[in-house]
């Protein structure tokens, strides 16, 4: 049994971690660190752990934990490390995105693996600090990475995504509030968003040379949960061949799934899945990719990478069941 703590313990990728951790048949939670929830009942904050849970969130870390979870806002994961000390023996996943680029791996001696198991599972299993992809980030990659493999893509890539308001965070701002959100659609961070780097070096990881656009859109949605994303580009090949060359990429893949059906956001939502679907249209390939954002996206492929990490079963204590009625 490994014993497990979360840092940045009120928000939501920390809360989809508590309730996954708790069932976990080889982690224990140690702790949960809150500086501003301090000595509150986790139940408190989420409240769907009442009766479950009796643990409190704490100030004071154990340094001699098996693995620690970071949950912190984007900049403040790398300042948390650099001011609290753990084992030398103590595997760090990291949810923010300090530590997933090239030029920001290595931090005070420590060697992040990107963990996109669906991409590096080998270095995974081998990895000792490894930083979790962003939810954005993994379901587009899962949606271009065959390509990329089979060296295929040779224009830009156009990719048009919406995220649930869980993807925002727990902070309140202007467009998080439900009067604003409801009924509502909007865009936002056009051709800009923070994950486009990570995106463009695991194409880049695959397809030597690739120096083409990803061109995104990303919107919000008027849903909780979840991400939709279509993405195209061209392809000289056959529908047929393009579903081989992705079932080909995925048959090991414990959690990703190509359907020759067209899909939807409830099949994935409460689920580490990754449901694709794929259509041509004249020389256009339009690959559609769900996620559950705080799932696939966050926390569920964060414990899916403690899995490999441990060497337990990549699949334990996660759920591929779906209850969307």
């Amino acid at each position: 049994m490994i014993k497990a703590g979360i840092i940045g313990g009120a928000g939501y990728t920390a809360g989809e971690l508590i309730r996954i951790l708790i069932h976990h048949p080889k982690a224990k939670l140690d702790f949960v660190y809150s500086t501003s929830n301090a000595g509150n009942k986790i139940s408190d904050i989420h409240q769907d752990l009442e009766g479950e849970l009796a643990l409190k969130f704490t100030n004071e870390i154990n340094p001699e934990i098996d693995i620690l979870f970071l949950c912190l806002g984007h900049g403040n994961s790398s300042k948390f490390l650099h001011e609290n000390k753990f084992s030398q023996t103590t595997k760090i996943i990291d949810l923010s995105n300090d530590f997933r680029l090239e030029n920001d791996k290595i931090f005070e001696g420590k060697e992040f693996i990107y963990g996109l198991p669906e991409l590096n599972k080998e270095d995974i299993k081998n990895a000792k600090y490894l930083a979790n992809p962003g939810c954005f980030a993994t379901a587009i990659q899962l949606a271009i990475l065959p390509l990329a493999k089979a060296e295929l893509i040779y224009n830009d890539i156009h990719v048009n995504a919406t995220t649930g308001a869980t993807g925002a965070g727990t902070s309140l701002s202007k467009t998080t509030h439900f009067t604003w959100r409801d009924n509502n659609f909007s865009s936002y961070k056009v051709f800009t968003h923070q994950h486009l780097g990570e995106i463009e070096e695991s194409i880049s990881q695959l397809q030597n040379g690739f120096n083409n656009d990803v061109v995104f859109i990303p919107n919000r949605g008027d849903f909780s949960r979840g991400i939709y994303a279509t993405v195209y580009t061209e392809f000289k090949g056959t529908i047929d061949e393009a579903k081989q060359l992705f079932m080909d990429y995925y048959k090991e893949a414990k959690f990703t799934f190509v359907s020759n059906k067209e899909i939807f956001l409830k099949q994935v939502v409460n689920t580490n899945k990754c449901l694709i679907h794929i259509h041509k249209h004249k020389n256009k390939l339009l690959i559609t990719s769900v996620i559950d954002n705080l799932l696939k996206g966050a926390s569920g492929q964060a414990v899916q990478n403690m899995n490999l990490m441990f060497g337990f079963d990549e699949s334990l204590g996660l759920s591929l069941k779906a209850n969307y009625f």
